[in-house]
């Protein structure tokens, strides 16, 4: 709490402590603090206490209200340090601080701090550049001290000055729609979700009309009504962002740190949460409906959007900055080969030999590091699986969007609450052989895993699909050894290599590059064993060239002049293939 003594002329002084929240100060019978003189305006100014900081605004008063003699803008907050004197008329509030500074602070000093010159403005109260748009901010911003600063994307158009009090309003907001509604029991009373969220609108505007804090200048009523409902009954600030179809990743550290990729930039947003169970609660609105839970005994979970996307949460104690949440968007509309080609992360001779290689039933990795776009591209080479066979789909969280007519979907269970009941991807790997599956699609190869999808490879289950995680083709086939070990079996290294040199045709590398474009650096065959090495040869790869003025990368998708080994299979399939594609502009 923090402690205020009150001074008027020819009164006792008053003294009283703080509680975080918002206090109105005026001459008016409604304020919070009453100070009853002719000079002081009927709501005067007001007092945020939040996070152990004591800000003060004024409210347009007619006489103006100072710090330490420093005129307070109107309808801005200004942050007041222990020490100092609010000045309102001619009454006086003196700021003691927080109870377990006041026996730091002897007379002296506090004296001292009262006739100290006016203090700087903190840096978190200067003027803040304003962007018109969103776009506004594509180029960082650099600070006096050279470092790159994040720049902001403009979502709730909230000031972020006056984004602590929108805060506060929210959060009296929900304690007062939480009085008068029980929205976990009209949910389960059958009352449809239009229904639902019209009671709740038509309630939270009531109580905003009520609220005695004023809303801060450039904050319209419509925009706190819409984050109020949103985190009532939805996702909160991630409701828009999961709308916007520019933005890739959503990123929340907490209620107030709030990040998006969009176009392959990192934002930092004017958006946020109204506190840690507002976070919370969006969590549990995500896993609920997949049967997943999140608590302190379970505090890590992985779930999917309705549309796919993807999603992690973890919470205190493991997160020390509030509950955080990780979402890799989905396009609405998966991707097509034709995408990609336009974007230029791979070109269209390229997607053709990729084609064939799926018809022809070659087993194919993909490979790159999180966030390079592997999901993506095994969407895109799933999409050429002829519509005739019958595909099994093994994911830890079902992402993949495929339009097959016969295909069967499975998804990894995590334990219950007593630990048990897990079903982990090799369970289903082993499960799916006996599906009778003319190709099995594996989202993610992540341990013992890939020793079944090895041998299932290796068993007639040819032109299968999956990813893996590695920097590099070679990276790839020495993770793979690894996961293969980590199946439990003391196997030799030999019989390893030779197990996934019978399986493995294709490894696709796909890298995400500093400027957020992702590009197929590598297409390399897998060709045979020569002693102990696995030998490969690259088909195609991309040969990065510089970088433009706007630090875009430069290069081109070539072919490298090997020809695949297995041509002869693509030409007794009848596949119409061009070799001329190998060679050309080498």
């Amino acid at each position: 709490m923090f402690e205020i003594i009150i001074k008027q002329p020819g009164q006792n002084e008053l003294r009283g402590k703080l509680a975080p929240g918002a206090y109105i100060v005026g001459s008016g019978g409604s304020c919070h603090i009453q100070i009853s003189r002719p000079e002081i305006s009927s709501r005067h100014a007001q007092l945020v206490l939040k996070d152990d900081m004591l800000k003060v605004m004024d409210l347009g008063s007619s006489n103006g209200t100072q710090v330490d003699g420093e005129p307070v803008a109107a309808n801005e907050l200004f942050e007041v340090s222990p020490g100092s004197v609010i000045t309102i008329g001619r009454a006086e509030i003196i700021v003691k601080g927080l109870e377990s500074d006041e026996l730091k602070l002897k007379d002296k000093e506090l004296k001292e701090k009262i006739a100290a010159e006016k203090p700087e403005m903190p840096p978190a109260e200067k003027p803040v550049e304003k962007h018109s748009s969103a776009m506004s901010a594509e180029r960082p911003k650099i600070d006096k001290h050279g470092k790159d600063k994040i720049p902001v994307l403009i979502i709730s158009g909230v000031p972020e000055n006056m984004r602590q009090l929108v805060q506060e309003i929210k959060k009296r907001a929900h304690m007062e729609l939480l009085k008068r509604l029980n929205l976990k029991k009209l949910a389960l009373s059958g009352i449809t979700e239009k229904d639902l969220e019209n009671k709740a609108k038509d309630t939270i505007k009531e109580i905003l009309s009520e609220l005695s804090i004023p809303l801060p200048r450039g904050v319209d009523i419509e925009t706190i009504e819409r984050e109020v409902v949103q985190e009532a009954i939805g996702l909160g600030p991630l409701e828009y962002l999961i709308e916007r179809d520019d933005i890739t990743e959503i990123m929340v550290n907490g209620p107030d740190n709030v990040y998006v990729e969009c176009k392959g930039i990192l934002y930092r947003t004017d958006t946020a949460f109204a506190d840690n169970s507002q976070v919370q609660a969006a969590i549990e609105r995500i896993v609920s409906p997949l049967g997943r839970r999140i608590d302190e005994s379970s505090p890590m979970v992985d779930a999917r959007l309705p549309d796919g996307s993807r999603v992690n949460a973890i919470i205190p104690p493991l997160s020390l900055v509030g509950p955080s949440i990780t979402i890799r968007k989905f396009s609405k509309t998966p991707f097509e080969v034709s995408d990609l080609i336009k974007f230029g992360s791979l070109t269209k001779e390229m997607a053709q030999f990729l084609d064939v290689c799926v018809k022809v039933r070659k087993n194919i990795i993909i490979s790159g590091g999180t966030g390079s776009g592997k999901t993506t591209l095994l969407n895109v080479l799933s999409s050429f699986l002829p519509n005739r066979e019958r595909i099994v789909t093994i994911e830890d969280a079902a992402e993949l969007q495929l339009h097959q007519e016969h295909i069967v979907r499975l998804e990894s269970r995590p334990p219950n609450i007593e630990g048990r009941g897990e079903i982990a991807i090799r369970d289903l790997v082993r499960n799916s052989l006996r599906m009778r599956p003319d190709r099995i699609v594996v989202g993610e190869c992540r341990g013992g895993e890939a020793l079944d999808m090895l041998q299932a490879m290796n068993t007639g289950h040819d032109g299968s699909l999956t990813t893996i995680h590695a920097n590099t083709p070679r990276d790839a086939l020495s993770r793979l050894e690894t996961l293969v070990l980590m199946a439990g079996f003391d196997l030799p290294l030999r019989a390893i290599r030779e197990q996934i040199a019978s399986a493995i045709c294709i490894v696709v590398q796909i890298n995400r590059e500093r400027d957020g474009s992702r590009k197929v650096s590598h297409i390399s065959e897998i060709t045979k064993m020569e002693g102990e090495i696995i030998t490969m040869q690259d088909i195609f790869v991309y040969k990065h060239e510089g970088w433009d003025e706007n630090n875009r990368i430069i290069g081109r998708h070539v072919p490298t002049g090997n020809i695949p080994t297995f041509m002869e299979e693509i030409e007794r399939a009848k596949l119409n293939l061009d070799i001329g594609i190998f060679s050309r502009n080498t």
